[in-house]
């Protein structure tokens, strides 16, 4: 168990506070304790820790409590301090701390799955409990009285888990790349809509009820902005990542979005700008539909409609019409030898290689790495254009799981190296 303070760089980048170590197995997951130099932590090793800092500057445990079973998830309310800890076994035991958080007192256990519970989340507001596992199914309880009030039978293993109170909506994000909303009632669901525009499992989900946007982090290490809920209909994709998205979460004060993957990257983006639509892998348009079912049109903040160019077919390069290799005819007749095909991101022509030979990064459609694009669009694309969206920082761990506490401007990062990181991001989000 170590800790090590660093000063106030000069640079806007994320400044690192603290670490804490001493776990024997990976941080499930951990969150700061608003208002207090303190964290929670539940991990793979069966420990749920509540870590106080002292006045040496080092965290140590006020409460070590060891679990019959690996901890998987955690909710913690800083309102009622109330702590709902999922486990391996598919059970969700709920613990109270005490104001001084030095003490911790079991208040109910819920034999809510058959496998291991991914995701628990407990609403204040409705006293729900909901929560996701293995068994593929979606579940909330009353917390009041411990009983089960529904179920949902998920298509795959959920990974992603948010919900809106004011419209009672569930966001569930699974291992299929699709995202699904349920409208929830007391002891009854209604599937509102699905969407899927990641081509791999989605593993972070975060939702900013002011904008009405649901943002989604995959393993194909791109992040889906849904706005689901503002009249717009607008997807908008985000490639900031080498690896995949680990956690989510927005500053909706500053209107940006701070993104965490395996590959210890943390991006804050900044989505106070206007940016493009995403379509699909085969170029089709992503439609997404509000809450109420209803498809909306996408336009942008002058009314026109914004959007990616399609990818476009073509048996020959759009640009110097050499034929693609499957284009058997016109080798024959042109006697050339058929090249392979490539696509501009930004115009979304087909072309050659040696008619997309450069490549640039495109922020306000999402790619802030670069990629390939036709030797015309390189030309009409401008320093301006070029101008990034986004700052890059290394956490130099690869992370598993991230939280943001928002009244201090810290941020937390738990890794493969089984050690918590503590971060304060108010350099970068002030």
């Amino acid at each position: 168990m170590a800790s090590d303070i660093q000063p106030q760089p000069q640079a806007r980048k994320p400044c690192l506070l603290s670490k804490i170590e001493a776990f024997q197995e990976v941080v499930s997951t951990a969150v700061i304790i608003p208002k207090e130099d303190g964290v929670i932590s539940v991990s793979e090793d069966r420990t749920i820790r509540v870590w106080l800092k002292r006045d040496s500057g080092q965290y140590w445990p006020s409460v070590y409590h060891t679990m019959p079973s690996s901890c998987s998830c955690m909710s913690f309310n800083p309102e009622t301090r109330r702590l709902s800890v999922g486990m391996d076994t598919g059970t969700i035991c709920e613990f109270v701390l005490a104001e001084d958080y030095n003490k911790m007192t079991p208040a109910r256990t819920y034999q809510a799955h058959q496998s291991r519970v991914t995701v628990v989340l407990f609403v204040l507001e409705m006293e729900w409990l909901l929560s996701t596992s293995q068994d593929k199914n979606f579940t909330w309880h009353c917390s009041e009285s411990g009983q089960q009030l529904g179920t949902y039978r998920t298509s795959a293993w959920v990974s992603g888990l948010q919900f809106d109170v004011e419209t009672r909506h569930a966001f569930v994000g699974d291992q299929s790349g699709q995202v699904t909303i349920l409208k929830l009632e007391q002891d009854s669901c209604s599937l509102v809509t699905t969407f899927k525009g990641h081509t791999g499992n989605v593993t972070a989900l975060c939702w900013d009820p002011v904008q009405r946007v649901l943002f989604s982090g995959s393993s194909d290490h791109s992040i889906i902005m849904w706005d689901i809920g503002g009249r717009k209909g607008t997807a908008i994709e985000l490639q900031g990542h080498n690896d995949k998205v680990q956690g989510l979460c927005y500053a909706s004060h500053t209107r940006q979005l701070i993104s965490c993957s395996a590959d210890g990257g943390i991006v804050i983006w900044n989505m106070d700008v206007t940016r493009q639509e995403v379509r699909d892998m085969d170029g089709t348009r992503q439609e997404v539909r509000d809450m109420d079912g209803t498809r909306q049109e996408v336009r942008d903040m002058d009314g026109t409609r914004q959007e990616t160019p399609e990818w476009l077919d073509s048996d020959s390069c759009q640009k110097c019409e050499q034929p693609f290799f499957w284009n058997f005819k016109q080798m024959w007749d042109s006697k050339k030898i058929g090249l392979r095909q490539h696509h501009c991101r930004k115009c979304g022509q087909a072309v050659c290689g040696k008619c997309s030979s450069k490549r640039s990064t495109i922020p306000l459609m999402g790619f802030e790495f670069e990629v390939r694009v036709c030797d015309s669009c390189y030309e009409s694309i401008s320093d301006e254009d070029r101008a990034p969206t986004a700052t890059f920082h290394d956490s130099k761990h690869s992370i598993v799981h991230m939280h943001y506490e928002p009244t201090a401007g810290n941020l937390l990062t738990s890794g493969t190296d089984k050690v918590i990181k503590l971060w304060d991001m108010t350099p970068v989000v002030s």
